[in-house]
């Protein structure tokens, strides 16, 4: 389940998540006006960050190389900007 973001696609939008790795399946679903994505991988190697990067670049309706993610490398909480 993903859902449709493709009206924060601009340039410069700021987009903030909550990662939850090794979940059962892949999903991306607001939860109290805020975004949750799950994904199957495992946090190392950078592995799920790159997963959640495929999901919300789905969502957007962008590719992969327009979002950039600016803070929450290690942390479940990460915040991308759409470029």
């Amino acid at each position: 389940m993903i859902a449709d973001l493709s009206h924060m696609a601009v340039a410069g939008t700021l987009i903030a998540v909550r990662v939850t790795p090794k979940a059962s399946r892949n999903a991306l679903v607001t939860q109290d006006g805020k975004l949750r994505v799950y994904v199957t991988t495992v946090p190392e190697g950078g592995k799920a960050n790159a997963e959640v990067q495929k999901l919300v670049a789905k969502a957007l309706g962008v590719s992969k190389s327009r979002l950039e993610l600016v803070r929450g490398t290690t942390s479940r909480d990460k915040v991308f900007r759409v470029t």
